[in-house]
């Protein structure tokens, strides 16, 4: 019981650091002046038309997604929740304290901090394996239906991109690098960041692991649920490892 809280609560941390940075990214690529990713091109586009703060459009936008989910029979999860919900004021509170850089170096420097945080932010709350962002739910939920995931994806990032920029978004150089370089950078740090499912959160767990491996290489079954496979069909082996102080009484 311990340990599931432990990993809980590890997961709760890499999904709520991975919002947060998220949001600060989010809010250094719009600092930058230089383009953004397309989905903030359309909400900068909505907020310059209604007036309303970026944060606040973001969590629209994203209910808005959300309601197009019904009829791919999507399910979310309690990161794609959390996603909607705190993403939005995040962005909004690190505006607030950002400055705009004048000078090119500091810009280029906001907008490769924006592209990078981003990569990172997603490694960490898709990594916690509680569900996908609102706006990876509806690309997925395409593929569902057997549209190529790639071709859902341009689609979908070129509508809202041309929209957002009608509308009054930024689009620049910013975007481009956002396109080229986000994808890669995503990939480096996904499998980095996220929380293996075999991965040990204490002692026993590493002691578990080590216990594991050492079953692939003589065959018997020492794990824990392994353990317990073998002596229900084996019920004088569990004697005789309890009796040897190799299995503990359940």
């Amino acid at each position: 019981m311990r340990r599931a809280g432990d990993r809980i609560a590890r997961r709760a941390v890499l999904l709520l650091s991975g919002l947060a940075l998220y949001g600060v990214s989010t809010a250094l690529l719009v600092r930058a002046g230089l383009g953004t990713d397309p989905w903030t091109v359309l909400t900068q586009g909505v907020a310059r038309t209604t007036g309303l703060t970026l944060g606040l459009v973001v969590v629209l936008v994203s209910a808005a997604v959300f309601l197009l989910w019904v009829p791919l029979r999507q399910r979310p999860g309690i990161g794609t929740l959390a996603n909607a919900v705190l993403v939005g004021p995040v962005l909004d509170q690190a505006l607030r304290v950002l400055p705009a850089p004048q000078p090119w170096p500091w810009r280029l420097l906001f907008l490769l901090g924006g592209v990078v945080g981003t990569a990172v932010a997603t490694g960490l709350y898709v990594g916690a394996g509680w569900g996908p962002g609102p706006r990876d739910g509806l690309m997925t939920g395409l593929a569902r239906l057997g549209v190529p995931l790639l071709v859902a994806r341009t689609l979908i990032e070129a509508s809202v991109l041309v929209g957002g920029w009608l509308l009054g978004g930024t689009v620049g150089i910013g975007t481009a690098v956002y396109a080229l370089g986000v994808g890669p950078l995503v990939a480096f740090f996904l499998p980095r960041l996220a929380l293996r499912p075999d991965e040990p959160d204490s002692a026993p767990d590493r002691r578990e692991a080590t216990a594991t491996a050492r079953s692939a290489r003589t065959g018997r079954p020492w794990s824990a649920a392994g353990r317990v496979r073998d002596h229900q069909t084996n019920p004088g082996r569990l004697r005789r490892e309890r009796h040897a102080g190799h299995c503990p009484r359940q």
